[in-house]
């Protein structure tokens, strides 16, 4: 494979993609991340989530619905 078909992976995502991830809508991701239930950083005007902190909500959902 040469470099020019080597796949680019995000090393972090926007809002609008996090929605798609996890399937919710971007109004719903953007109250998780106001709340503090989903991490974030602010660059710039923009706001970041890194991979590990989605994985991180998704495995807080489950530990929180086993816990029930």
């Amino acid at each position: 494979m040469d470099r020019s078909q080597v796949p680019i992976v995000p090393k972090w995502h926007s809002p609008a993609e996090v929605a798609a991830i996890l399937g919710f809508g971007l109004s719903k991701v953007k109250m998780k991340i106001a709340t503090g239930e989903l991490r974030s950083v602010k660059d710039g005007k923009y706001r970041r989530i890194l991979p590990e902190w989605i994985d991180e909500y998704v495995r807080t959902q489950i530990e929180r619905q086993d816990a029930a």
